[in-house]
């Protein structure tokens, strides 16, 4: 079985984010990147099944600036087997229809059996890239899940509902994403990491892809920034001492803030 799992690489978490007001698009030197942790919940499913099924193939997906190197690296020192970076001056700012068709380019001429992604990053959140690959794919898709099981011709899992879980399984091929409750991802090994400087790391431009790369420079899939305004800092808050009429104070402070 081939397994693809998308990885993507975005700013640390506890860093701050911020965008370039010249381009209107993120500043990548503003703070550490690392790679998104959803998707290491992605990957370790995957590397859980290839434990037990050694002949399965894992191949690390990522389409990012050259820095992405770094996160399919680490995907490589985790146990993937390779590793496919989209990168083209073309997808710089590209919206999520553009990254979704240059990512289903890149998944068809690859090969799979199963695509596992995270159902949304940590920067964007758009939470809708796995679908729209299952769609330029012509592929089903489960989305969401919590609980991931597969073998080679079926993939199923659990999804949470307002009300409780839902069962849902679909054949092979497929696209399906995982939430945080999935799979917690193992780390690197000094083995791994050793190994992954010697595993394949393919370069994929949007020629390569058979894609148009005029499309991009046209403004085709890519969101402009006109305008950006930091957000202010914190201010200290108000301070209530009891003299025997706080509650009437906080009460008046509530209402103000058209929180009662």
């Amino acid at each position: 079985m081939k397994i693809i799992v998308l990885v993507k690489q975005v700013p640390d978490t506890y860093g701050e984010r911020k965008l370039d007001p010249s381009t209107g698009l993120l500043d990548r030197e503003a703070s550490d990147t690392i790679v998104d942790e959803i998707n290491e919940r992605a990957l370790e499913v995957a590397l859980r099944y290839k434990d037990k099924n050694k002949g399965t193939e894992v191949v690390a997906l990522s389409m990012g600036p050259a820095s992405a190197t770094a996160a399919l690296r680490k995907a490589l020192s985790m146990g993937a087997d390779s590793a496919v970076h989209v990168l083209d001056d073309g997808l710089s700012g590209s919206d999520l229809g553009w990254t979704s068709t240059a990512l289903a380019a890149a998944v068809a001429q690859t090969g799979y059996d199963l695509i596992i992604a995270g159902n949304e990053s940590t920067d964007g959140r758009g939470g809708v890239v796995p679908v729209m690959l299952a769609e330029h794919l012509n592929l089903p898709h489960l989305s969401f899940l919590d609980s991931v099981g597969f073998n080679e011709d079926v993939v199923s899992g659990e999804r949470g509902t307002e009300s409780g879980s839902l069962a849902a399984h679909a054949p092979l091929p497929a696209v399906v994403s995982v939430t945080e409750r999935a799979a917690e991802a193992r780390f690197p090994n000094f083995k791994g990491m050793m190994t992954a400087k010697r595993k394949p790391l393919a370069v994929l431009t949007l020629s390569d892809l058979g894609l148009d790369p005029a499309q991009a420079f046209a403004g085709v899939g890519r969101s402009v920034i006109k305008t950006t305004i930091e957000r202010p800092a914190r201010t200290a808050g108000r301070k209530i001492i009891d003299e025997g009429n706080a509650g009437v104070e906080l009460a008046e402070f509530l209402a103000a803030g058209r929180l009662i």
